[in-house]
């Protein structure tokens, strides 16, 4: 299957997502390497197996391996991440926030890619796994390397359709026994 079939895989009751599908990725502006590593975290984070079974050979194909494997480690650092920070931000006892994490996260620091791409990956990610602490932070270093918002709004956009899309296909096959 491909982004057609995916969208043809779409019951009518859901036709939006199958306009804002073709949409959010037939006509994006983003660059082919941050649409594609966008496309395929959020594939991911989605954890949905249909849409990442249906999304991965079409952003392998668009991406360098490199590329391809950084938006696989964006998608696995923030499923860390976003717990981790999340849990510390919804905690009332603040002193959490004092504590040093301990955490191994060395691919954000030196991801194989431009780090623009990297970050616009882990804020889509982070749009799916619902961290207010990592959307803050990556959105701040996203816009003081240039980004307009509406470059940043783009990332969530993908990653809103994307899990949605996921959601109603897991559900039709639950239901389809």
């Amino acid at each position: 299957m491909s982004l057609d079939a995916l969208k043809s895989a779409i019951p009518d009751y859901a036709k939006d997502l199958k306009l804002n599908l073709g949409s959010v990725i037939g006509n994006s502006d983003l660059p082919a390497q941050q649409l594609w590593g966008t496309v395929l975290a959020t594939a991911i984070a989605s954890r949905s197996p249909i849409v990442l079974r249906e999304l991965e050979p079409e952003a392998k194909a668009n991406l360098s391996p490199e590329a391809y494997t950084a938006a696989k480690a964006a998608a696995a650092v923030m499923a860390m991440n976003n717990v981790f920070y999340r849990t510390r931000h919804l905690l009332s006892d603040h002193e959490y926030g004092t504590l040093r994490a301990g955490l191994r996260m060395n691919v954000i620091g030196n991801p194989g890619v431009d780090k623009v791409d990297f970050e616009l990956w882990s804020f889509a990610v982070s749009a799916i796994n619902g961290c207010g602490m990592c959307l803050d932070s990556h959105e701040q270093v996203l816009r003081k390397a240039g980004l307009d918002r509406e470059v940043v709004q783009e990332a969530f956009k993908i990653a809103s359709v994307i899990q949605a899309v996921g959601v109603t296909l897991d559900a039709e096959a639950v239901l389809a026994g």
